[in-house]
């Protein structure tokens, strides 16, 4: 049972990423940088999670959202975790072969110790009695916001590789809009990997880096053990509020410009920008089709179609649906309905997914998949786990995948320009 008390938290003091990351080993911090991205989605400007005092890791092929299930039965507080891509393979009658690096487990949730709610300049701090107490816990929260000496980021050493040339990469494009020409598919989303099979990074300070350059809405730093996730994600896969359902699909990309007249043009010419739009709609009308398995009848929603936000490196076309839940839903069920995000499959999604599998060169792991929280009274929040660098410290494989929708209408070499525009922050971190 978690308690909670109040923390003041000095006004000048800053979070110590680092020293979370040497003392424990289970830490999420959920960043939603509120003051450059408000958001009135967003309940949180700051969610810390720190230690674990039970956990659950599943391999593929293990029954793993019924193991989520149980373990979310028995444990009705916080958890915190991540969903793998390929749990699709137990969602519908798919699997996975393609190269896998990294080895992640197919999902990893804990049960935190301790975790600090950051609203404003309030600090909500909620402790696992039974488990440690308060004293302790006031003691993680101090030790969280200490004045540590500065730290001395460990060198980082990467020599980042693709896993298939730019050629490959529009080769298999024009294959692909065969597929949709023929009818198989109306979009696909196609993915590639950049990769080191022997990096040397230090997580906590590239997590910096990468928040400072994007100062995303669903950033994350999160480490499971091993396994990181350095996540500055501007999309939502699904917010549980109550019995409302809110999903908000990205489809569209422009690059920023430093001139403010150019970069209003560029918003303007996203916005109206017939081929981007229809990329939109037809993952905005899968997802209302998602939703509308496990919605009350006539609930399902476009919020709004076609907004266009601002981030530091791009302009994105998001649009919002939400619904009212059926009774008795179930957090699995949910999944099993909408997992994984429309926005990283395709239309339809089922034969898009098999696509994917048949034409990515490696398997996508927990890129694209869903990272996040639940709450002691059933509410949740996940983001789709993209413009992520994933890094394993145990083999020190490093990772991170781009991709963008495939139309009728795509232009092979664009698409291509379009991944390396997302992954520009990525690139940029590591110091390639």
């Amino acid at each position: 049972m978690f308690q909670t008390f109040i923390h003041t938290i000095p006004g000048n003091a800053t979070l110590n990423i680092s020293g979370l990351n040497s003392r424990y080993k289970n830490v999420c911090i959920f960043d939603s940088n509120k003051s450059a991205n408000d958001n009135k989605y967003t309940l949180h400007s700051k969610l810390i999670a720190i230690g674990a005092s039970q956990e659950l890791t599943v391999k593929n092929g293990n029954n793993a959202l019924q193991q989520l299930q149980s373990f979310y039965d028995h444990n009705k507080g916080w958890l915190f975790g991540y969903l793998s891509y390929d749990l699709k393979n137990e969602i519908e009658e798919l699997n996975s072969a393609n190269h896998d690096g990294l080895h992640f487990p197919s999902l990893h949730f804990f049960v935190p110790e301790v975790v600090i709610e950051l609203k404003n300049d309030a600090a909500l701090v909620h402790y696992n009695d039974g488990v440690i107490s308060k004293e302790k816990a006031t003691e993680m929260v101090t030790f969280a916001f200490s004045q540590q000496a500065p730290h001395r980021e460990s060198e980082t050493h990467t020599t980042i590789k693709s896993r298939i040339t730019q050629q490959q990469y529009m080769d298999t494009v024009n294959q692909l809009k065969k597929h949709i020409l023929r009818g198989d598919i109306y979009e696909v989303n196609f993915c590639q990997e950049f990769f080191d099979d022997n990096a040397m990074i230090d997580p906590a300070g590239i997590f910096e880096k990468l928040n400072a350059i994007s100062e995303a809405p669903f950033a994350a730093f999160c480490k499971f053990g091993e396994h990181y996730v350095l996540s500055s994600s501007p999309e939502r896969f699904l917010k549980k509020q109550g019995n409302m359902l809110t999903s908000q699909p990205i489809k569209g990309t422009i690059k920023r410009s430093s001139d403010k007249t150019e970069d209003d043009e560029l918003k303007t010419h996203l916005r109206n920008n017939l081929k981007e739009q229809n990329e939109n709609v037809m993952i905005v009308d899968l997802v209302r089709n998602d939703l509308s398995r496990i919605a009350k009848k006539g609930s399902v929603q476009v919020d709004e179609l076609f907004g266009v936000y601002s981030f530091k490196q791009v302009h994105q076309l998001i649009s919002t649906v939400s619904c009212e839940l059926k009774e008795n839903c179930s957090f699995t069920k949910i999944l099993q309905a909408a997992f994984p995000m429309g926005s990283m499959t395709g239309a339809p999604k089922v034969r898009a997914m098999q696509l994917i599998e048949q034409y990515e060169s490696m398997q996508r792991g927990v890129y694209s998949g869903a990272i996040g929280y639940i709450t002691p009274n059933g509410d949740f929040d996940f983001s789709v786990v993209i413009r992520s660098i994933l890094y394993n410290a145990s083999n020190h494989y490093l990772s991170f995948m781009v991709g963008s929708a495939i139309t009728a209408k795509a232009d092979a070499a664009q698409e291509y320009e379009e991944c390396l525009l997302k992954a520009k922050a990525m690139f940029e971190v590591l110091g390639t």
